[in-house]
């Protein structure tokens, strides 16, 4: 597929609308512009991590992932009934099943709950997965007006799923997990 784009200047976009894939004018804070933009902000942040991962780290993975991501705002942006469906969604969804499988292989079992951290790469994997999961939600409010199709939701579903188990892989398999302590009294200073 060619795409080209002369212009990115367009002033469509100043009075507060924007187009739809199709076309239709709608307002830039609509719920499905906000699913849209979500979905952007998570492969933006993806792209973060995948800048900061260690040589020989998934990157080819991530690189797939956000294609995957862009082919969901893809179907996203084109509004219809039925909706149009993402053509990989299910192999997506199994693709990411077997990463997660893959690394969690080498990943002990949790014995608390852990913080966003430890190294950059694991920081950013984190990071990713927290603005996964708002795109999950604001394509949930969506879902609830019209109907995108199963596969969607299991995706970002999924993908958040594989982010923190990335985070971890990331942290020396576990190692390097900053675990959470609930209610102790605050550091004193150093």
């Amino acid at each position: 597929m060619s795409i080209r784009i002369d212009r990115v200047v367009t002033r469509g976009g100043d009075t507060g609308q924007t187009a739809l894939g199709n076309g239709t004018r709608v307002a830039k804070d609509s719920v499905r512009i906000e699913a849209l933009g979500a979905l952007d902000e998570a492969n933006a942040v993806i792209g973060l991590l995948r800048a900061t991962l260690p040589a020989g780290h998934n990157a080819r993975f991530i690189a797939w992932l956000q294609g995957l991501l862009f082919d969901i705002g893809g179907v996203v942006c084109m509004p219809g009934n039925p909706p149009r469906m993402l053509a990989q969604g299910a192999a997506a969804v199994r693709a990411m099943e077997d990463e997660v499988e893959q690394l969690r292989a080498h990943i002990p079992p949790l014995a608390s709950f852990i913080l966003p951290g430890g190294t950059m790469a694991a920081a950013h994997a984190h990071l990713a997965r927290t603005v996964v999961r708002r795109a999950e939600r604001r394509l949930a409010t969506l879902a609830r007006s019209e109907d995108i199709g199963p596969d969607i939701p299991a995706c970002l579903n999924r993908l958040s799923d594989y982010l923190f188990v990335l985070g971890r892989h990331l942290n020396e398999n576990g190692a390097g997990d900053l675990t959470w302590t609930p209610a102790t009294p605050p550091p004193t200073a150093e």
